[in-house]
């Protein structure tokens, strides 16, 4: 399947009508343009998996005509696959810096340990930079959204041009990074765009997924008001949200202590690409532990319920540094996904024993709360099957 002479094709291996896993092909005259290699993660129908790859199986039979890959953002779902596949496929990998600079520390981690994976060489493109992979003249165009660098793709062929949005979502306040650039892709609207090709999670919904200007002014004055220990749960990769978190955790007077590996990858791309720059230091759970009660913040990976990660772990009762009780508050600082409701509600629903949960709506207001004081099999339990209420504004 390599279309006939002059004709351009779109075949998704991955991501389309889904959530995750994101792996799009686009092919001109025998030649093909991946967009994205993702991953998604494993739910409770799959027991002992944690991550589940897209099947590259037809690519690889073409890789040949392969003219590379060409990341959209730093998402897992977007750029995760690139370390555990990119050793079938054997092409160019081309990304804006932030992506670039998260896709090397994860090879550095060791996400990948496929022979041959130390081959992969990352090209860096500038913010609204472009380049010609044969037939195709991509531009990258700067969008906002939950993470540093999201970019839609204008690709031109001589058939056409297909806007590929990647992730997004409108927001006129990000506070880290660049706003939409409107000016651009009102020019490709006037050039003529043969297709868009979009992807947004909470597209279907109807509203605005709010800013994080707005956020981050209900995040302090919530935060300003607890006692206690406090933890956040938030996506490692919202970049904005844990400058947001920071700032809330500093005008309150407390020290915010980094739990969770991705967490500290993410913050220390941030500062070399030139995010996050002024972030005060941060600590680990093991310092954070040191504090008085109402001195630290813990900002937590597992906010969609992951088994393995922090909240989780902190929610059993089976961290090594973290422990929870009495007077002490949980903040969910993101959206449950769609298809992590059924994980992530019953782990919301398992704080450590007589802690606070607390769940708000876009804007960063709080809008309920509870107490648990239940055994760890019941806490384990709790809240199966419901929906947890989003705490601020992460569309994925």
């Amino acid at each position: 399947m390599s279309g006939e002479a002059g004709e351009l094709l779109f075949l998704p291996l991955g991501g389309a009508g889904e959530i995750g896993m994101n792996l799009n092909l686009y092919c001109y005259d025998g030649q093909w343009l991946m967009v994205d290699l993702g991953i998604t993660f494993a739910d409770d129908s799959l027991p002992g998996i944690d991550v589940v790859l897209p099947d590259p199986r037809f690519i690889v039979e073409h890789r040949d005509d392969l003219l590379g890959i060409v990341l959209t953002h730093a998402h897992e779902d977007h750029l995760g696959a690139v370390p555990y596949l990119w050793t079938q496929l054997r092409c160019p990998v081309y990304a804006t810096p932030f992506a670039a600079e998260v896709l090397r520390r994860k090879l550095a981690g060791g996400d990948g340990t496929m022979a041959g994976i130390e081959d992969l060489v990352i090209t860096e493109v500038p913010l609204g930079g472009s380049l010609t992979l044969g037939p195709f003249e991509i531009e990258f165009i700067s969008l906002t959204h939950s993470i540093p660098e999201p970019n839609a793709l204008a690709i031109k062929t001589p058939a056409g041009t297909v806007l590929h949005t990647g992730d997004w979502k409108i927001d006129p306040d990000p506070l880290v990074g660049a706003v939409t650039d409107e000016a651009a892709l009102r020019r490709w609207a006037d050039d003529g765009v043969l297709a868009m090709v979009c992807d947004s999670t909470n597209v279907f919904r109807d509203g605005e997924s709010g800013s994080e200007a707005t956020v981050r002014a209900n995040l302090i004055e919530l935060i300003g008001g607890l006692t206690g220990r406090v933890a956040v749960g938030c996506f490692a990769s919202n970049v904005a949200r844990v400058a947001t978190i920071v700032a809330a955790a500093e005008a309150a007077g407390r020290h915010v202590a980094l739990v969770g590996r991705s967490l500290w990858r993410i913050t220390e791309a941030a500062r070399v690409t030139g995010y996050l720059e002024d972030l005060p230091p941060l600590l680990t759970d093991r310092d954070g532990g040191l504090l008085p009660p109402d001195k630290v913040l813990y900002l937590c990976t597992g906010c969609q319920g992951e088994p393995r990660a922090a909240l989780s772990r902190i929610a059993s009762n089976n961290h090594p540094h973290i422990t929870l009780g009495e007077g002490d508050t949980v903040i969910f600082s993101s959206k449950i996904i769609p298809g992590n409701d059924l994980g992530a509600g019953a782990r919301r629903g398992a704080p450590s024993a007589g802690a606070r949960a607390l769940c708000a709506n876009a804007t960063g207001a709080r809008i309920g709360g509870r107490r648990e004081r239940r055994s760890p099999e019941a806490r384990a339990g709790a809240g199966r099957g419901r929906r947890s209420r989003p705490f601020g504004s992460s569309a994925a």
